[in-house]
C-alpha cells in the first residue's frame, strides 16, 4: 500500500494481503509450517533464493501483515515482530552488537531494561553506561572506542523526562553508533523517531498498539540493512517469535490506535492540570504541561503529551499507597496502554528490582505514582483518585 496515505488510513489499511477467498478482515494463519510445491522450491526458500513462507518461527502471513502495517506507521523500511517488548530489546541488542561492544543508555528507562542492559548483557561481554538523558554532552563524554549503540526511551518510564532525539542522533553519528529509541509511550501517532534521526525504533506492542490489555508483542523497526540483516537473523535462529494469533489481535488494535491515543492524551492533559491544583501533590510530571522541564522540546518532537501522567505525593510511599488502596475504579496493575485506566507505584513494582541508587539517579522516589489514562469518563477517574488524596488544610 502506498505510504502517501495519512496515518489514520495506514492504521486501518496498510499491510493487508488477502487470500484466494477474498476475506475483508485480515486472515489468521494458525499453522506451524508451510508446504512447498516440490523439493526444489523448498531448497530455494531455505536458501533465501525465493521469497515465501517456511516456518512460523520466522515467516507467517499474519505476522507479516502486522510488521508491514507498523512499518508504514513509523515510516520504516523494515519491521521484525517479537513475542514481547523485552524480547524486542533483546533481539535488537543481540542482533546488532557483539561481545566487547559498549552501550550508552539513558538512566530513565524501564526497570527490566536496566536489568537487561546493565546486568544480563554483561555475561555476554556487552557493557552499558547509564547517563542523564536530558544532557547530550554527557552522552558524548560516556562514549568509548567500543561504543556501538545509544539507547533511550522518550518520554521516559516513569519519570516522563523527554529527550532530544535530534541531538542524540547527532551525537550517535559522531560516535559511529546506532541510536535506538523506545517509542512505546508515544506510538507513531504522537512521535516518529526515524524522522528525527533515530536508526532503530522499539515497541512493546503489548501496550498501546494492542490497546486493550489482551496479548503480548513487540517490534523492532528501521532501515532494511540494519533490521533484516541483524535483528531478523537473530530472531530466525533464537526464536523470540510473535504468534500469529497475537499479531492478528494487535492488527485489530492498530485500527483504533489513532483515535484511542488522541482521546486518552486529551484526558491525560486535563487530569494533569487537575492534579496540579490538588493539595498534597508535590509535582506533576506530564510533557503537555507548561511546567514540565522539557515542555518546549516535547511540543517540538511530539504532536501531543501522551496518555501517561506521573505525580509525586507528599508523604512518600505511605501516602502513595493510600491513594492506590482507596481506588475502586482504577486498575491496580503495572501494565499500561489499556482502555482501562491503570495506577501503579513504580518504586515497588516496575522499578522495584533495581537498586535504590539507580532509582534515585532516575528520579524515581517513594511518593511517585504513574497513571495510564484510559477511556473512562474523566470525572469518574478524578473522583476515584480523590478518595485517598490528602485534603486541604482547614482554614483557621
Amino acid at each position: 500500500m502506498k505510504n502517501d496515505y495519512q496515518l489514520d488510513t495506514l492504521a486501518v489499511r496498510a499491510g493487508i494481503e488477502r487470500s484466494q477467498f477474498g476475506e475483508h478482515s485480515e486472515a489468521l494463519y494458525l499453522t506451524s509450517s508451510f508446504v512447498f510445491e516440490n523439493a526444489a522450491q523448498a531448497a530455494a526458500r531455505f536458501g533465501n533464493q525465493e521469497p515465501g513462507n517456511i516456518y512460523s518461527r520466522f515467516t507467517n502471513p499474519t505476522v507479516k501483515m502486522f510488521e508491514d502495517r507498523l512499518a508504514a506507521l513509523e515510516g520504516a523500511e523494515c519491521c521484525v515482530a517479537t513475542s514481547s517488548g523485552m524480547s524486542a530489546i533483546l533481539a535488537c541488542v543481540m542482533g546488532l552488537l557483539k561481545s566487547g561492544d559498549h552501550v550508552v543508555c539513558s538512566a530513565g528507562v524501564f526497570g527490566a531494561t536496566v536489568q537487561l542492559l546493565g546486568g544480563i548483557m554483561k555475561r555476554f561481554g556487552i557493557e552499558t553506561t547509564f547517563v542523564s538523558g536530558t544532557e547530550p554532552a554527557k552522552w558524548e563524554a560516556a562514549v568509548t572506542p567500543a561504543t556501538r549503540m545509544f539507547y533511550v526511551e522518550t518520554p521516559a518510564n516513569p519519570t516522563m523526562e523527554v529527550y532530544d532525539i535530534e541531538a542524540l542522533s547527532a551525537a550517535a553519528r559522531k560516535a559511529r553508533a546506532l541510536l535506538v529509541v523506545d517509542n512505546c509511550f508515544c506510538t507513531p501517532v504522537l512521535q516518529q523517531p526515524l524522522k528525527l534521526g533515530a536508526d532503530v525504533v522499539i515497541h512493546s506492542a503489548t501496550k498501546y498498539l494492542d490497546g486493550q490489555g489482551r496479548v503480548l508483542g513487540g517490534a523492532v523497526l528501521g532501515r532494511r540493512d540494519v533490521i533484516y540483516e541483524g535483528v531478523f537473523g537473530f530472531l530466525r535462529t533464537a526464536g523470540p517469535t510473535l504468534s500469529a494469533f497475537n499479531a492478528w489481535v494487535i492488527l485489530k488494535g492498530l485500527e483504533t490506535l489513532a483515535i484511542r491515543i488522541r482521546a486518552q492524551s486529551a484526558s491525560a492533559l486535563e487530569l494533569a492540570r487537575w492534579l496540579e491544583e490538588r493539595p498534597g501533590i508535590e509535582r506533576v510530571r506530564y510533557p503537555g504541561l507548561a511546567s514540565h522541564p522539557q515542555h518546549a522540546l516535547a511540543m517540538r518532537q511530539q504532536s501531543g503529551g501522551g496518555a501517561i501522567v506521573c505525580f509525586d505525593v507528599k508523604g512518600g510511599r505511605e501516602a502513595a499507597w493510600r491513594i492506590i488502596d482507596n481506588t475502586k475504579l482504577l486498575s491496580i496493575t503495572a501494565n499500561l496502554g489499556d482502555t482501562k485506566t491503570t495506577i501503579t507505584h513504580p518504586a515497588s513494582t516496575t522499578h522495584g528490582r533495581i537498586s535504590a541508587e539507580a532509582r534515585a539517579a532516575a528520579g524515581i522516589g517513594e511518593g511517585l505514582l504513574r497513571i495510564a489514562v484510559g477511556l473512562e469518563a474523566l470525572d469518574d477517574i478524578k473522583a476515584d483518585l480523590s478518595r485517598g488524596m490528602p485534603r486541604a488544610d482547614p482554614v483557621r
